[in-house]
């Protein structure tokens, strides 16, 4: 008679360190884009505009970055 087993520890740790690297990978580029869109408004009202628009391109790319991230993450997760 042989054992089933019940959790496979390779894929189970895995999972774990995708998990955790990717939420604290999409908590990282959405702060930015947090960060940019307070930057953005600051600068704006010290009638820095070159800066202002730095800070928007940054809060941009950030937001576009989030919405790829999890988009790949929905897409990984329904071809399996």
């Amino acid at each position: 008679m042989t054992l089933a087993t019940l959790v496979e520890g390779k894929e189970l740790l895995e999972t774990v360190v995708a998990s955790t690297v990717a939420g604290i990978g999409v908590t990282f580029v959405f702060s930015v884009a947090i960060w940019g869109v307070a930057r953005f408004a600051d600068l704006s009202r010290n009638e820095r505009p070159v800066a202002a628009a730095g800070a928007a391109l940054a809060a941009g790319l950030a937001l576009l970055a989030t919405v790829a991230i999890v988009v790949l993450g929905i897409v990984v997760m329904t071809s399996k």
